[in-house]
């Protein structure tokens, strides 16, 4: 893989999750601050972000490595994902039900920017390992 290609996927990659990641913030947000819960916030807002964040990775980051079976590829990407969710969970409710840390700008910075870096780099590397291959080696 050339770093051209390299680079223009790291860029695919940060488009379609940055879509996926406003929707999560957003439902978030919204969810925050009318009165639910943050663990529960959290992972309704996540949901959402997973179903968005599929859509970009397979037609649009990985659209040349899709498979002839997505019934893989959705069940590998939901379960990175449900495990990259649950990172981004785990900084929340550590620092919010351990560290007493429950202003919303605390839930933000530990769920939305904490976990969301430590589940970005999970994401990348299992979607494009384990679910979406290049599959351009065995083509030959």
């Amino acid at each position: 893989m050339t770093q051209h290609h390299r680079f223009g996927e790291v860029v695919r990659f940060l488009v379609s999750g940055g879509i996926a990641y406003l929707a999560d913030l957003l439902v978030f947000n919204v969810l925050l601050f009318s009165g639910v819960g943050s663990a529960l916030s959290k992972v309704v807002s996540s949901v959402i972000a997973i179903f968005i964040a599929f859509l970009g990775s397979r037609y649009y980051t990985w659209r040349d490595r899709r498979s002839a079976h997505p019934g893989r590829e959705y069940a590998l990407f939901f379960l990175f994902s449900a495990i990259a969710a649950g990172l981004q969970l785990l900084c929340l409710v550590i620092t919010h039900y351990g560290f007493g840390w429950t202003s919303p700008l605390a839930d933000n910075v530990s769920g939305n920017v904490v976990g969301m870096a430590i589940a970005m780099v999970f994401r990348f590397l299992t979607f494009r390992t384990f679910v979406f291959p290049d599959r351009s080696a065995s083509r030959a």
